[in-house]
């Protein structure tokens, strides 16, 4: 088992699943309390992923980040290299794919908060942010870690994406699906087969967690 990889994989997904809770939390808020006509059209670019092709997604992602486009024009600029094929460049395509992972479960938690206790806040003059911290949050907590859960198990999980968008260099994007590809291409069926049952322990704590969570089995508070 390549313990580099493992850290790098942690290493991403932690990073993706962080950015994914600050900037999806917004969204989803949006989505769960908008009332525009054409939400439905915002909905549907964010759970894209869920049916595209990772293949189609990780090529469309290389294109906007490649040194001929604007934004990677721009990033090369500043930085002096490339973001296609970086650790960088993987966490910007990782956070698009594994982006309705963390947007939809807690647009669906924000939307099942009974509507009386916000108009009740709304009364006693309370702002929306002073809302959403004090009631909403509160009260979604399970959405907010099914959120969590589900986006950095994801990203730990990508393939496609990973190997169109960042490549296959150890210590910077190889990940462990990756790892575990190389090692069967290599007829390393043994350090495959660790690494695999590694992923699978993993996948089986992450949806341990994820169903207890849904069905209460214990509370983000518990009582003292």
């Amino acid at each position: 088992m390549n313990w580099q990889d493992l850290a790098l994989t942690a290493k991403l997904a932690g990073i993706v699943c962080a950015m994914l809770l600050l900037i999806g939390m917004p969204v989803a808020y949006w989505v769960a309390y908008s009332r525009w006509r054409w939400k439905f059209l915002v909905e549907s670019v964010v759970a894209l992923p869920l049916v595209l092709p990772p293949t189609v997604l990780g090529f469309y992602i290389l294109v906007a980040i490649g040194s001929r486009s604007p934004l990677g024009r721009l990033y090369e600029t500043w930085f002096g290299h490339s973001l296609a094929f970086t650790f960088e460049g993987l966490v910007v395509a990782s956070a698009l794919y594994s982006l309705p992972f963390a947007v939809q479960p807690m647009a669906a938690a924000f939307a099942q908060v009974d509507r009386r206790l916000l108009d009740a806040s709304s009364i006693l003059g309370a702002s929306r942010m002073h809302t959403f911290l004090r009631i909403i949050l509160p009260l979604s907590i399970p959405g907010v870690i099914t959120a969590a859960v589900l986006s950095f198990a994801h990203t730990v999980g990508e393939f496609g994406v990973v190997l169109m968008v960042g490549g296959n260099i150890p210590g910077a994007t190889r990940t462990v699906s990756i790892a575990i590809y190389d090692d069967v291409q290599g007829l390393r069926y043994l350090q495959a087969n660790q690494t695999a049952l590694a992923l699978l322990l993993f996948s089986f704590l992450a949806l341990s967690i994820l169903y207890g969570v849904n069905r209460r089995a214990w509370t983000a508070w518990p009582p003292r």
